[in-house]
């Protein structure tokens, strides 16, 4: 299998300053001789599922990496996490964007994809944050929270 990607979208297939659990889909992208190509559309249900303290609700989460979980996806890719990403980095490698253009994140990805598959190769859960504006940056999430899906 090859290695897929959630991208957290809205419905102008934009980036967006919303968790990552809020946005309306994850568009999945597969790893394909060495390129990303979009593969199929997951509607996000859980999106108006509300935040208990502190913006944490680990029951969406757990429902939304189910589901994630359940089409092989790796890694995931928005525009802004909350305090989620320390329960759902557990399974996925969380990349955040700092553009609105999911087009710069497919041509960052397919120039750094080496650091992913490192980072899946070294590591079964836990995984670092990448940041990705021009380049990658890579940096530890504090606080993780492991749970069994």
């Amino acid at each position: 299998m090859n290695l897929r990607f959630a991208f957290a979208l809205n419905t102008r297939d934009q980036f967006e300053e919303k968790y990552f659990g809020n946005l309306d889909k994850f568009v999945v992208f597969e790893l394909v001789s060495g390129k990303l190509k979009k593969v199929f559309e997951i509607e996000n249900e859980f999106k108006e599922d509300a935040a208990g303290p502190f913006g944490v609700n680990e029951q969406k989460a757990e429902n939304i990496a189910r589901k994630l979980l359940s089409h092989d996806i790796k890694v995931i890719v928005s525009k802004h996490f909350g305090e989620n990403i320390k329960l759902v980095n557990a399974y996925f490698i969380p990349v955040k964007m700092l553009s609105d253009i999911p087009e710069e994140a497919i041509r960052a990805i397919n120039d750094h994809v080496h650091w992913i598959r490192d980072e899946l190769n070294n590591f079964s859960s836990g995984y670092k944050l990448f940041t990705i504006k021009s380049g990658i940056l890579k940096t530890t999430i504090e606080n993780n929270k492991i749970r069994d899906l």
